[in-house]
């Protein structure tokens, strides 16, 4: 089995790899570590300076052997919003405590009669331990709901309908999410990636 380190500390993305690579073994970012470098203007900037630096720091200090390491950087891009957040999807509006009010925040942004179109993107970045780090990526369209609906996932989910559906992440059953989200699709290209393991 493959076993890799994943360079995030986001309970919620966590969750979603052990559901959406069930041939990998996946270890958390510890807590003890330190924060992982996010400066980039792109999200495959991001995703490889969390990979790469957290494979730098698990060759120093991790205890457990890993074949890799993966990271994400993924978020929200509204058409009405110039792209935003975006790369900055992680760290908008930092005075908020919760995604909900931070997503009530973000659909205020929105002027009256703007479009609602908006993607999420996902960026993987794979270093393994013994060679050149690569990425990855997937896409889903969609739209803003007007208000947040739905208690599943996480982060945004409840304020994006992807195209097709009447419901947003956040209503969508998990095995339903989990065949058309950005993150689904980036595992599918990794897997592809990595000649179908795992």
């Amino acid at each position: 089995m493959l076993k890799l380190l994943l360079a995030s500390s986001n309970p919620g993305k966590l969750a979603e790899f052990h559901q959406l690579l069930p041939g990998v073994d996946l270890l958390p970012w510890p807590a003890d570590a330190p924060p992982l470098p996010e400066t980039g203007a792109f999200f495959s900037d991001n995703a490889l300076q969390k990979a790469e630096a957290a494979r730098a720091w698990w060759r120093a200090h991790g205890t457990t052997p890993v074949d890799g390491v993966l990271a994400d950087d993924s978020g929200l891009c509204v058409d009405a919003l110039w792209g935003g957040p975006g790369v900055l999807s992680a760290r908008f509006a930092p005075d908020l405590p919760s995604y909900h009010e931070k997503n009530l925040r973000l659909l205020a942004m929105l002027p009256a009669g703007a479009d609602r179109s908006t993607r999420f993107v996902c960026v993987l970045a794979f270093a393994p331990m013994k060679g050149d780090a690569f990425t990855v990526g997937g896409a889903v369209e969609g739209t803003l709901a007007f208000t947040p609906r739905g208690d599943h996932g996480f982060g945004y989910d409840p304020i994006f309908i992807p195209d097709g559906y009447d419901r947003t992440f956040g209503e969508l059953p998990a095995e339903v999410k989990h065949t058309l989200s950005h993150r689904a699709r980036a595992c599918a290209a990794l897997r592809q990636r990595l000649g179908g393991r795992p």
